[in-house]
């Protein structure tokens, strides 16, 4: 579905050749599976509430985006904040250094907070996956 950069755990996704017709079908599955990925998130912090000690394993995460557009970066924001245990931190542009506001077009670096991240490149990849699944979804050609 996608390929990742070695370096930074940075994943790169293309442009789809998804039919518009199966817009509608792609929103659907997405909210299924965003909705089975809020069951088992929340089953991990109620099972860490109720026994002995501590399972969290928390971290912090930049991850590099590939949201083109405001809506996209706010959706996935709120979504990643929606999910019990993960909490976005922050968003920047990730543009040249001091100059962060310069380029509309530069992509977008999320900064994400995992209560259960074993370490950044492991809540990376979670975060990309999501990532992928909405923005597959929400572009009407979806993404490869």
């Amino acid at each position: 579905m996608h390929t990742v950069a070695p370096a930074d755990g940075t994943v790169d996704l293309a442009p789809g050749t998804a039919s518009a017709v199966s817009w509608p079908w792609r929103w659907l599955v997405f909210w299924c599976w965003y909705a089975w990925a809020l069951v088992t998130s929340s089953k991990a912090v109620i099972k860490d509430l109720v026994t002995p000690g501590v399972q969290a394993r928390s971290g912090i995460a930049r991850v590099r985006s590939n949201c083109r557009t405001d809506v996209e970066v706010t959706l996935l924001s709120a979504l990643i904040t929606l999910t019990p245990g993960t909490l976005t931190l922050g968003t920047r542009r990730a543009g040249a250094v001091g100059d962060e506001d310069g380029d509309p077009d530069a992509r977008r670096l999320l900064y994400v907070h995992g209560l259960y991240a074993d370490d950044a490149d492991a809540l990376r990849a979670e975060i990309h996956d999501m990532e992928a699944r909405m923005l597959h979804a929400m572009r009407k050609t979806g993404v490869a």
